[in-house]
């Protein structure tokens, strides 16, 4: 006998599995050439989010425990995205090359070095790495050649009192797309062809596990005879019967690469970037459907923003939970009003805007 849902409710209440975070990354590119990277943001605890530029010359410096040295550098690109708190911690961002990085949660995997005399003159902290990236490199293959330049060790992020678990995913121009993943204390690298991207496993147990789903296709099924009888399928998406549709990182991996995959390509970047919101809207959490725990507290993890970087036209575009509307960032236009200065805009001031329609029926 199926349980009620109530009942089910009140078993989840009374014993949380921990905090999850559960963000998604696709990429798509349209006939005319212009590519886009998009992601979900999911965490289980509030973020104060800033959309914020960051000039060609800002001097950065290591967040690591005060005396523990570390690398200081001035970012060569400037870059915009959204940022963690008031920082130039950068989660997701693009430069004004059209270089896209992003950080997805990797717990669990992720491992990181302790800071030693050995490390100590390139360490950074890991939440450090998506601006370093995005303010050092162009291209992707810059950052192969140059990925593994620094080290990240295990150093509090204080914000949020934790070592933040990470993993990464750049994405150029050219449309060409890596994971780099700290794992064993090291970074690894991997090529990416599908752009796709969740949390934990390892990348390359998501790529293999890839193979239990060849079934899939986007073709409805014909019908059948059995001795006689016609069957057909019950209604339309029969092709895609089996497709898992919980909210778990290899469910979610496997809906990203097919929806993808499956995307008819459009002809313009307006239209592809419309088309990846869309997508990426099938991999909103509801508030309450995904809860964990956090220091004895209910955590509903739900989809706090979404956003896509055009990597052709060098916009980023972002929707919050409480503002759907869409608001994009020119990236070489934001960083020319900036004047040369790191600017935060606070994501919490935008609310919902609703358009009456009722005198158009005059």
């Amino acid at each position: 006998m199926f349980r009620p849902l109530t009942a089910i409710v009140l078993a989840a209440s009374l014993g949380f599995a921990p905090v999850a975070n559960a963000c998604t990354g696709i990429t798509l590119t349209a006939k005319d050439g212009t590519g886009v990277a998009g992601r979900t943001m999911e965490f289980g605890m509030p973020i104060d989010w800033h959309v914020a530029v960051v000039p060609a010359g800002t001097r950065v410096t290591p967040e690591l425990p005060e005396g523990s040295g570390g690398l200081t550098y001035e970012t060569r690109y400037g870059i915009a995205g959204m940022t963690a708190y008031e920082t130039t911690d950068f989660v997701d961002g693009i430069n004004e090359e059209g270089l896209y990085v992003g950080l997805f949660y990797f717990p669990g995997y992720a491992s990181y070095p302790d800071l030693s005399d050995d490390n100590r003159a390139k360490a950074l902290a890991p939440q450090q790495y998506a601006t370093w990236l995005l303010g050092n490199f162009a291209t992707v293959e810059e950052v192969k050649a140059h990925f593994d330049d620094i080290v990240l060790v295990a150093a509090e992020f204080k914000q949020m009192g934790q070592v933040i678990p990470m993993h990464i995913r750049v994405v150029d121009k050219t449309g060409t797309a890596i994971v780099i993943e700290p794992t064993d204390k090291t970074l690894k690298i991997f090529d990416a062809p599908l752009g796709v991207i969740t949390n934990s496993p390892t990348y390359d147990w998501h790529m293999t596990n890839l193979s239990n789903f060849v079934n899939l296709s986007p073709l409805n099924v014909p019908p059948v005879k059995l001795d006689g009888v016609e069957l057909q399928a019950a209604g339309q998406g029969a092709g895609m019967h089996g497709l898992p549709g919980d909210f778990t990182p290899p469910s979610r991996f496997i809906r990203a690469a097919v929806f993808s995959q499956s995307a008819i390509p459009v002809e313009t970047g307006a239209e592809v970037l419309e088309q990846a919101f869309h997508i990426l809207n099938t991999f909103d959490i509801p508030y309450g459907a995904v809860r964990g725990e956090e220091n004895g507290k209910v955590a509903p993890d739900y989809t706090q923003w979404t956003a896509v970087a055009d990597m052709t036209n060098v916009t980023w575009t972002v929707k919050t939970y409480d503002a759907q509307d869409l608001r994009v960032v020119d990236v070489k236009a934001a960083l020319a009003a900036a004047g040369g200065k790191v600017v935060h805009i606070d994501s919490k001031q935008w609310s919902q805007s609703f358009t009456d329609i009722s005198s158009d029926f005059k």
